[in-house]
């Protein structure tokens, strides 16, 4: 009689212990089947589409990551940009960059203060920073590069003669923000 008493409460232990390793697995999250997605949605494949119809020697960058823009001695301010991505990023032939396109997704409920702050901190890097509403008409993309570049070309050839220490960096206005606080 002591063993079927043995035998059964060994039983009963095994099923318990089952029960509780079962239920400790479905507590854990399951991964998801992975899927493919569209890299653009269709605004961005529009502008994607305008700008090297517009600047066909430049490179267009996409969905640029702010740490391959940004960098920064602290980690404490490296945070601050931590998951933040440019729209699109426009290198010139040297691969310097030439502007940075920003891209509000009506489709998309963005917060204006973000978007703000994104574009003062690339603006503080030294980066020109272009915000479209909506897909940008041919000409307002004519008229934001086609007439600045040819400004900036003028710049560099006023400052030609100008050398400096690492002079592979373009020649830009660069100002020098201090922030308080």
């Amino acid at each position: 009689m002591m063993m079927y008493i043995f035998i059964g409460s060994l039983i009963l232990l095994c099923v318990l212990f089952m029960a509780w390793r079962s239920l400790e697995n479905s507590t854990r999250q399951q991964d998801s089947a992975l899927k493919q997605r569209a890299i653009f949605n269709i605004n961005q494949q529009i502008t994607y589409t305008r700008l090297k119809e517009i600047l066909p020697q430049s490179t267009i960058l996409a969905h640029v990551s702010f740490d391959a823009l940004l960098t920064t001695k602290y980690s404490r301010t490296r945070y601050k940009y931590r998951n933040m991505v440019a729209d699109f990023v426009v290198l010139d032939e040297n691969h310097q960059v030439t502007a940075i396109i920003a891209l509000d997704d009506p489709m998309v409920l963005k917060r204006r203060q973000n978007a703000q702050y994104q574009d003062a901190l690339l603006a503080m890097a030294g980066y020109h920073v272009i915000r479209y509403d909506d897909v940008p008409e041919y000409y307002q993309l004519r008229q934001d590069f086609l007439i600045e570049k040819f400004a900036y070309n003028q710049l560099g050839t006023a400052l030609e003669g100008h050398t400096k220490k690492y002079n592979f960096y373009p020649v830009l206005g660069r100002k020098k923000i201090r922030i308080l606080g």
